[in-house]
């Protein structure tokens, strides 16, 4: 379970957001949105350890994160705007480079088979350097099929891919919840296509606070195929 507590944030002298407090539990999602600048991924930063430009509180499993930091890094899968690769290794050595990263084991027909979800089969062995904006995300995502991780925290995961990729990946956030996951994810993309019940957080950049909307959908089927 993941907790904020009273968080507040400044950068360059701009008060970003202020007593900033929710909960994550198992089995939930959590969209946060807001205007450029309002401090969207500057919270995933700090909720994921990157940043200690705050004040508040982030819990872990009710424990504060300096203490279970270590823990936390391994039961959490971070995806930001780039997607975390080294361009001279293959998709698949990125995927085992990273799995030894989370202190996993992932098997080689394992990861064989994330490509293969994200629609890479063939692409295993080519170097990242040689793909497309696109593929690369996918091989991203691939990582989070093969994750062990119980929280993902991605910022706008929907960059470089199109609608079918969007139904997919939807379909992914509900599997990774109903199988007790977490997911916490900033996008400007509507996400109405998820089976499961997701919350919105909206980061006012003039009034610099915070608030939770309640969203429950009621929605036709996910798109769970490939993309």
């Amino acid at each position: 379970m993941l907790s904020v507590v009273q968080l507040s944030c400044e950068r360059d002298d701009r008060l970003l957001f202020s007593n900033l407090s929710f909960v994550l539990s198992p089995g939930e999602m959590i969209q946060i949105e807001g205007r450029n600048g309002a401090g969207k991924t500057s919270l995933l930063r700090i909720i994921a350890g990157l940043s200690s430009s705050y004040t508040g509180d982030v819990l872990w499993n009710s424990q504060p994160m300096p203490k279970v930091y270590a823990d936390f890094r391994l039961d959490c899968f971070f995806l930001g705007h780039k997607p975390g690769l080294k361009l001279d290794l293959t998709p698949l050595e990125n995927l085992a480079w990273r799995s030894r990263l989370a202190n996993t084991t992932v098997s080689r027909e394992g990861l064989l088979a994330a490509l293969h979800r994200v629609h890479l089969a063939g692409y295993e062995d080519i170097p990242c350097s040689h793909l497309s904006a696109g593929q690369l995300r996918r091989v991203a995502f691939a990582g989070l099929v093969a994750s062990q991780a119980s929280l993902w925290i991605l910022d706008e995961p929907f960059t470089a891919i199109d609608a079918e990729g969007v139904a997919w990946l939807e379909g992914l956030f509900d599997e990774h919840a109903s199988q007790g996951g977490m997911v916490l994810v900033t996008s400007h993309q509507s996400l109405s296509n998820l089976k499961g019940n997701l919350r919105k957080l909206r980061l006012e950049t003039f009034a610099a606070e915070a608030y939770i909307e309640e969203a429950v959908f009621e929605k036709q089927g996910a798109d769970n195929g490939q993309f």
